[in-house]
């Protein structure tokens, strides 16, 4: 069987493939081998920066060729790293040797391909690709995803500040709100998760086998070799119009203490953040979901859709179920990465290399959800009568205030005759008003109570909503 999207196991590479390219070349294990292959030129290149007699500075022709195969790094490459792993049954020494096989036109290179990999340990090239594909994940596919969904509910939160809706605690009818200031809610959550996972620091260490130099000091014992790895993991990236001449790392931040790996715990860090953006975006997926089972929202039509195989009237939420279901499946995988990763037997055990290898699932159920939460607020359109019809034969809402006003007035026992009065009665305009007329309160208090209806019982909901 050959693969594509019908026989692909997975459905993020089967179903939905479509809606997860952006984020395919960065987690993917081609973007895991491309990242590899980059953080082994980047320590090649410092080490003959680093004023060693034997390797001497690089020629700026060779500095560029480097860059091309890091920058060029295509699927065919990763195919033949694949076919030299059959042989290494090693993928980290499988890259070192298609590096170094790459050196052969060019002498100068040849001559110094033993600095390749040079004092490493496999997880000094892995911890920092990873760190490296985990912020471009979430700098260039995961945050501007989240702010394109925190923008449209931004918008909406403004449009509707002022449309009042009637809230339910506990699923009873509750003190009127507005839809606007619902969704701003969601805004200000949203925006403090995303705000958490932006100030996440990706860290990396480049520090040997056991974290403590051994192999370094063991060929050049004089020289400062926790400043030089520094220097590589902190030293930028080599920006777009780079020629590669001056000098680059990986522009992450140094981790100066682990074992041979580093301790994850920033990623536990992150992971934590994401799942915790996704629980808010579960939450807010089910309410969007009773709001259109209310009616407070229809969803625009789409020609040919089917919502039902047997029942032609049905408009479906599918994108709010599909986003709830998704964001579920994120977290599970999330939560075990978080959990599990900060733990390793010793000085290492290897449970954390395959269990890393599905931060791409994790991410990709996330970026799923977004996607669909995005398309399914596209869809929706605010059914005013619907929001107003349940406001009005709502008038027992008015039982708060004018029990907090007879409380300012000292009448007796006033939460008491509220109680008696509304709870479990239907009530009406006319009974509410009778009650009101009948209360010896001063007349301009009455009035306002008078004049008050569920709908403009909002308190300060538009005001907040327009806030965000």
């Amino acid at each position: 069987m050959s693969l594509s999207t019908v026989s692909a196991l997975s459905p993020l590479d089967g179903r939905y493939a479509a809606k997860l390219a952006p984020l395919r070349p960065l987690m993917s294990e081609l973007g895991y081998m491309r990242r590899r292959v980059q953080v082994e030129v980047a320590w090649f290149v410092n080490l003959s920066d680093a004023g060693f007699a034997e390797f001497k500075p690089l020629s700026t022709g060779a500095r560029a060729y480097l860059l091309k195969l890091v920058r060029n790094f295509s699927e065919a490459d990763a195919m033949a790293i694949k076919e030299i792993e059959k042989t290494t049954n090693h993928d980290v020494k499988a890259v070192e040797y298609w590096l170094k096989g790459k050196f052969e036109s060019r002498p100068e290179l040849q001559r110094a391909g033993e600095f390749v990999h040079f004092a490493c340990t496999s997880e000094d090239i892995n911890n920092t690709s990873h760190a490296l594909q985990l912020r471009a994940a979430r700098d260039v596919v995961l945050l501007p995803a989240l702010d394109r969904l925190l923008l449209k509910l931004r918008e909406m939160a403004q449009a509707y500040a002022d449309v009042p809706m009637l809230s339910r605690t506990h699923g009873q009818t509750a003190s009127p709100t507005t839809v606007g200031k619902e969704i701003a809610n969601v805004v200000m959550r949203l925006q403090t998760s995303c705000d958490r996972i932006s100030s996440v620091s990706i860290l990396a260490k480049m520090n040997g086998a056991v974290g403590n130099y051994n192999a370094h000091l063991s060929a050049w014992p004089d020289f400062d070799w926790e400043a030089f790895a520094r220097r590589v993991v902190e030293t930028p990236e080599p920006g777009a119009d780079s020629t590669g001449s001056q000098p680059w790392g990986l522009g992450l931040q140094f981790q100066p203490f682990s074992i041979q790996i580093e301790p994850h715990d920033y990623m536990a860090e992150m992971f934590d953040a994401v799942a915790r953006t996704n629980t808010i975006l579960i939450d807010w997926a089910r309410d969007v979901w009773g709001y259109v089972s209310l009616g407070y929202f229809k969803q625009k039509l789409r020609k040919g859709e089917v919502g039902s195989s047997t029942m032609p009237h049905k408009v479906n939420p599918i994108d709010f179920e599909n986003a709830e279901g998704n964001l579920g499946l994120a977290n599970a995988v999330l939560r075990h990465l978080s959990e599990k990763l900060p733990i390793s037997r010793w000085q290492r055990d290897l449970t954390d290399s395959t269990v890393l290898r599905n931060m791409g699932v994790a991410l990709g159920y996330a970026l799923l959800a977004y996607e669909s939460l995005a398309t399914g607020l596209g869809k929706l359109e605010l059914n005013a009568p619907a929001i107003a019809a349940d406001l009005d034969g709502a008038w027992e809402v008015l039982a708060e205030p004018i029990q907090t006003v007879m409380r300012r007035h000292g009448l007796p026992e006033p939460y008491e005759q509220l109680k008696t009065f509304t709870r479990g009665a239907p009530m009406t305009r006319e009974l509410m008003q009778g009650f009101i007329a009948a209360l010896a309160i001063p007349q301009a208090d009455k009035d306002r109570l008078l004049a008050m209806t569920p709908a403009s019982y909002t308190g300060m909901a538009a005001t907040l909503a327009r806030r965000v």
